[in-house]
């Protein structure tokens, strides 16, 4: 999946590792109507897993993970990970 040709970026968020990713992040969240994100995987491995199905994908360095508006899902980061959080409108 791909972010829409129409949105552009608002803000990031710093770099999170396993000791520093807020706890809202590894339990159910949705983002904002309109708000897109964008989960940038520095080093390690992110696990993204989407509440309603179930589904989950590791994401490991240099890999990128589209969420979509107002999908609930949570993070599990590696022991090893660090990633950010880009948010688009």
């Amino acid at each position: 999946m791909r972010l829409p040709d129409e949105v552009a970026i608002v803000r990031t968020t710093p770099v999170f590792t396993v000791e520093t990713v807020p706890p809202g992040l590894l339990h159910a969240h949705r983002s904002a109507p309109g708000v897109w994100g964008l989960i940038r995987v520095i080093s390690g491995t992110v696990t993204f897993v989407q509440e309603a199905s179930g589904e989950s994908r590791l994401l490991s360095e240099g890999d990128e993970q589209v969420i979509e508006p107002e999908v609930p899902h949570h993070v599990e980061p590696g022991s090893d990970s660090s990633f950010l959080v880009e948010f688009y409108r």
